[in-house]
Parts: structure tokens; sequence; C-alpha cells
């Protein structure tokens, strides 16, 4: 355990933006989870659960929580998985 002042604040520090990054990354995994579950069940508006998925997806990477590849990655997967089942 820390024993200076200094990295018991860091520690701190750290138990809170990791908190904050796994609700937010947790989220994207959701809504990307939302689109998938839609497209199999055939139930829900694909197109606005996509759109959200993709505000989600755009608003992480933005934040550094995933690479701008693994951005671009998830959305056209996402894409193609919607234009295959139509």
């Amino acid at each position: 355990m820390a024993n200076t002042t200094s990295a018991l604040k860091r520690v701190r520090q750290t138990e809170k933006v990791t908190s904050r990054k796994r609700s937010q990354i947790s989220s994207l995994r959701t809504a990307i989870k939302k689109v998938r579950l839609a497209v199999e069940t055939g139930e829900g508006d694909v197109q606005a659960l996509y759109q959200e998925a993709v505000k989600a997806i755009d608003s992480a990477a933005g934040k550094g929580l995933i690479h701008h590849n693994k951005a671009s990655r998830d959305k056209s997967r996402l894409a193609k998985l919607i234009a295959s089942a139509k």
C-alpha cells in the first residue's frame, strides 16, 4: 500500500477515473448488444439503435476509452450486420 500522501491521493484519483471509465465502456457495450439483439430478433427500431450505438462509439473514441480504429471497426461491423439482415 502507498505510504506517502501524494501516493494515497493518486490511488483515490485512479479509483475514481477507473470507475467512470468502466461505466462508460459498459454503456458502450450495452448499446452494441442492443443493436445485435434487435437484428437477431427483428424487434425494435434497428436504425435508431444503430444511431445510438454509433454515438456511444464515437463518444468513447473521442474520450480515449477506445482506439479510433476499434471505433471504426465496431461501426463497420454493425453496419454490415444490419445490411445483411435486410
